[in-house]
């Protein structure tokens, strides 16, 4: 049988839904011939408005995974809409050459957002990367230091140990403090660290994504010409930070500002082109800074995702607004689990708990499985805390929403009544 459709993708038709961005249902005839009587069949439909953000919430979960975690609803609508003919060029994002003009106003609107957002002094460069942060474990070394040089590390967790243990085949790091000891649960006290007075840099980690550690403050590294790097991936724009205090910030995207493929690096310029030779020509910063992050075809609609993230954190009013409401949601989990006499337990400091990953255990550890199974069906789901230290966890980004945050401490505090 041969059906020829009297209507393809290319009629005006579906040319002008594409473009107005409805959801469409196509109205298709087809003349069918089969021996002996020709026949016909239409198929009717209807072309529908896009659902409404209320009646797409409504099918989507809550989720709380760690990363790639949730983004923001009508940042995730807005690509969207934009997906198939990006404002009016004829292409998606995803298409573009990205050295031609349409991308390179993606890119540098993004820099200018994210600039804006964090207040990020001229003297510092942007560079949107590919590798994720863990490839700037070594890329940190690599361009700051030559390998006779030492560093110090404050070690808060595990992203703070495995970047560590990166260093040390480029250079001669040294532990300042190491948190493992005691599982990881505090920040220590900077008036004791023994820091190396020549070290070229001091490196931290923000904010311990497993553990659920994050920096209030931040120490000063003992050498007055070193600078302090900080891994800030998971923590990356949920609260204003003095860009000036730290020589380089470098994030993974896919926690708080967009999809995985993507890894941030503020950088003061002054300490890019001193990489040392055997660095791979992708992980100099120099390279990328004189090819404005466009060197070797970087993860385009990454970037893309990033710049709406950074439009929508602006128009939200700023980082001071952002940090109000993830103190909110923290607080509230917070106190959920600290009234629950027991039934729930968070083992970090308090002064140092994360605002972006709560983990907790349940006082009974046979009622686990359980819980994420219930959770589940509540639509909430990636709770599992990480496989090197179990029990749950709660990654509530800035995309959470205040809803989500409510509806897990309602489910606790449900399933804590039924089982305490």
């Amino acid at each position: 049988m041969a059906a020829t459709p009297l209507t393809t993708p290319q009629t005006p038709l579906l040319q002008k839904t594409h473009q107005s961005h409805a959801f469409l249902k196509p109205k298709t005839t087809f003349h069918c011939r089969t021996s002996p009587k020709p026949f016909s069949i239409s198929c009717s439909s209807t072309i529908q408005d896009r659902p409404s953000l209320q009646s797409q919430s409504q099918d989507r979960v809550f989720n709380f995974a760690a990363g790639p975690a949730t983004l923001p609803e009508n940042v995730l609508l807005k690509a969207q809409a934009e997906l198939y003919n990006w404002r009016g060029s004829g292409m998606s994002v995803m298409e573009m050459s990205h050295r031609g003009k349409d991308f390179r106003s993606i890119i540098e609107k993004a820099e200018a957002d994210l600039r804006a957002l964090l207040n990020v002094p001229e003297y510092y460069a942007v560079l949107f990367l590919q590798g994720g942060a863990t490839t700037q474990f070594a890329s940190v070394p690599l361009n700051l230091c030559q390998p006779d040089d030492t560093v110090d590390y404050l070690v808060t967790g595990s992203w703070g140990d495995k970047a560590f243990k990166e260093a040390k085949k480029y250079c001669k790091p040294k532990v300042v403090w190491n948190g493992k000891s005691e599982n990881y649960v505090r920040v220590p006290s900077f008036d004791g660290l023994e820091l190396s007075p020549n070290a070229k840099y001091l490196h931290i980690c923000a904010n311990e994504t497993i553990y659920g550690v994050e920096f209030k403050n931040y120490p000063v590294p003992g050498n007055p010409n070193g600078v302090l790097v900080a891994d800030m991936s998971s923590n990356f724009c949920s609260k204003p930070v003095d860009v000036t205090k730290f020589g380089l910030i470098y994030a993974g995207a896919q926690k708080n500002v967009g999809p995985s493929g993507v890894c941030i690096v503020i950088v003061r310029k002054d300490l890019i082109g001193n990489a040392q030779e055997i660095t791979p020509v992708m992980l100099d910063y120099k390279i990328h800074a004189d090819n404005n992050s466009l060197y070797n075809t970087p993860p385009c609609y990454g970037i893309y995702m990033c710049g709406l993230v950074f439009e929508d954190l602006l128009e939200q009013g700023g980082l001071e607004e952002v940090e109000k409401k993830n103190e909110k949601k923290a607080g509230i989990l917070y106190n959920a689990i600290d009234e629950s006499k027991g039934f729930y337990r968070c083992p970090v400091e308090k002064s140092v708990r994360s605002l972006m990953n709560v983990p907790f255990t349940l006082e009974k550890s046979e009622l686990e499985a359980e819980f994420l199974k219930e959770a589940e069906k509540e639509k909430m789901v990636q709770l599992k805390g990480h496989r090197s230290v179990g029990g749950m966890r709660a990654s509530i980004y800035n995309a959470m929403p205040l809803a989500g945050v409510e509806r897990l401490v309602s489910f606790m505090k449900d399933f804590q009544a039924k089982h305490a």
